[in-house]
């Protein structure tokens, strides 16, 4: 036989206080906070996307950890948070991706995607049982139209288009630092040194190649090390995303 106590706890978590919060909303927000800096920032020919990768132990093989993500040639995503939560989300994502290709030849814009991503994790609010995505998701990508966008997404299921951004522990001071050196016609190149300045601000220990991790949206041939890749859906001229090597990351630490 059920516990109705138990019952009666599971549905409580999925409705409103008498103040308009969901409490269950609050924690999952408080998770991601206490989660690694990770930030985003738009540049006129693409997007960077950072965060902070440290292993909890000096015995584990940091060379697995994978904090930013593929989820198709035209969109990648990276967290703070919770990183079960995330693996979650990300295998769905690419599911999505996969799926509309399969119908529509072509993959996601990346609002498209990004709906598809905030609707499960709203699910996650109203669902009994369930707790909501203890994660916060910076997702960029490229398409025909919107050209380079750049998205977060909360536990709540909200999402919004930023120019630049941050998330993770100590986003606060990182915003007020992009304020200041962010500006509408920076480069690709720029915004990359510019991430790299904002999570050293907070970051505790040194910055190295192993301790970084980045990921780019755009022409290839003008970020370091890279080449010119086609667009993912067959046209001339598109941006495609992909993860700096360990090579690349050192090169701009050493600038």
């Amino acid at each position: 036989m059920a516990n109705p106590g138990g019952s009666a706890y599971s549905f409580s978590l999925t409705t409103f206080s008498p103040s308009g919060k969901l409490g269950q909303i609050e924690h999952a927000l408080a998770a991601c906070t206490a989660g690694a800096a990770s930030l985003g920032i738009k540049a006129t020919n693409g997007i960077v996307i950072a965060t902070e990768k440290k292993a909890a132990s000096p015995l584990m093989d940091d060379s697995m950890i994978e904090k930013v993500s593929l989820i198709c040639p035209n969109i990648g995503m990276v967290y703070s948070g919770m990183g079960p939560d995330y693996r979650v989300l990300v295998a769905k994502a690419r599911k999505s991706a996969q799926a509309y290709w399969k119908i529509y030849g072509e993959y996601p814009s990346t609002r498209v995607l990004v709906q598809e991503i905030a609707t499960v994790m709203q699910d996650a609010t109203q669902s009994g049982g369930v707790r909501p995505f203890g994660v916060s998701l910076l997702v960029a990508g490229w398409d025909e139209k919107a050209g380079p966008t750049l998205f977060q997404i909360d536990p709540s299921g909200s999402f919004w288009a930023w120019k630049a951004t941050a998330i993770g522990k100590n986003h606060v001071n990182a915003k007020t630092f992009l304020e200041k050196r962010y500006y509408d016609d920076i480069t690709l190149e720029d915004a990359i040194h510019t991430a790299l300045l904002t999570l050293k601000e907070g970051f505790e220990g040194q910055m190295t190649e192993k301790t970084i991790e980045i990921g780019v949206i755009g022409i290839g041939a003008q970020v370091s090390g890279g080449q010119a890749t086609p667009n993912p859906n067959g046209q001339s001229g598109g941006l495609t995303f992909r993860k700096l090597s360990e090579a690349d990351v050192r090169d701009y630490l050493s600038l």
